[in-house]
């Protein structure tokens, strides 16, 4: 049996705003295999990145706060390490990508300062380890002329150099789980392909673990082996990439998979779209969250939230419609 690298239990995450308390996670359960590469989809706002920055204790406090779940690591619950390690963790054996490099870059520090310092910090490299390690890391992301470029300031790089050089970062303490947080949605189609190759490339290399967040489901197809939709603060359908894009049976995925438009049709058929918009939840729904959006909807889906239920082997569900069949949970 793989191990279990990450097993996330119950994670819940509530956020205080002058408008009330926002249930921003409602009960998330998932796990990561050694070497997998999970995909994590939904619109924004569904609690996907919120669900990744709790495990690793990110969530601003206040008006964050975590209040219940445990993420295991290794064995070892993330969410009741001390500072020290947890700081230890970060960086160190889980990195994290974030969406856009020019605000999680140092805009007065050179490349090179930046690199070296979880080098030196988890590694305990000398200055000159450091600096040779990071033109390693350079050239391995693709950027040519690395031993120049660590003297250079992030408004020196492109956009999609930048984002290189966040992904140099996030593997210079060589990670067991790299988190990368929608890394190509501010670049442009081609450079998005090529970030995408590339991290598929070095996970192949070093044998790590990705949780790869985004509301791209074409990047998911290209990168992920298993995905987990999220809705309103929840995992609301999970299974294989082939098995989830071949035969999705939740209606909020069906919809997603709908809005895509398919190059091999040989009619032109109207892209579907999902009315309404997603759900701020003030309270934790007592109903399925899709219910006011959903073409499928009965009358327990107000009256009642569906559980994740398996309805083929790896492939779970939290619905009362059957969307295959179009039978209804009594």
């Amino acid at each position: 049996m793989v191990d279990q690298l990450l097993n996330v239990r119950n994670l819940e995450t509530h956020f205080k705003t002058p408008d009330g308390v926002v249930h921003a996670v409602n009960g998330v359960s998932f796990h990561l295999k050694e070497g997998e590469t999970l995909g994590i989809v939904g619109e924004s706002g569904c609690g996907k990145s919120v669900t990744m920055l709790s495990c690793l204790r990110l969530i601003p406090s206040p008006p964050g706060k975590i209040v219940a779940g445990e993420a295991l690591f290794k064995g070892e619950d993330l969410l009741k390490m001390d500072s020290e390690e947890i700081r230890h963790v970060r960086g160190g054996q889980i990195s994290m990508v974030f969406q856009d490099p020019m605000t999680s870059l140092n805009p007065v520090m050179n490349i090179g300062k930046q690199m070296a310092e979880p080098l030196m910090l988890h590694l305990n490299m000398t200055q000159e380890q450091a600096r040779n390690r990071s033109i390693e890391l350079l050239g391995l992301v693709g950027i040519p002329n690395a031993g120049d470029r660590l003297k250079d300031y992030p408004h020196q790089y492109s956009g999609g150099m930048r984002q290189r050089v966040m992904i140099a970062m996030a593997l210079s303490c060589n990670p067991q789980i790299l988190i990368a947080d929608e890394p190509t949605t501010a670049l442009d189609v081609t450079i998005q392909a090529q970030i995408v190759d590339l991290v598929k490339r070095l996970r192949d290399e070093m044998g790590m673990a990705i949780i790869w967040i985004t509301h791209d489901l074409g990047v998911v197809a290209n990168i992920a082996q298993r995905v987990a939709v999220m809705y309103g603060g929840y995992i609301i359908e999970e299974a294989d990439v082939y098995e989830l894009f071949g035969n999705p049976r939740h209606p909020y995925t069906l919809g997603l998979l709908g809005s895509l438009p398919q190059i091999h049709e040989s009619t032109h058929k109207k892209l579907f779209s999902i009315e309404g918009m997603p759900p701020i939840l003030y309270q934790k729904p007592k109903s399925c969250p899709f219910s006011p959006r959903c073409g499928w909807v009965t009358e327990r889906c107000w009256n009642e939230n569906p559980l994740l239920e398996p309805v083929a082997p790896g492939h779970r569900v939290a619905c009362w419609v059957d969307t295959k069949s179009g039978s209804k949970s009594s």
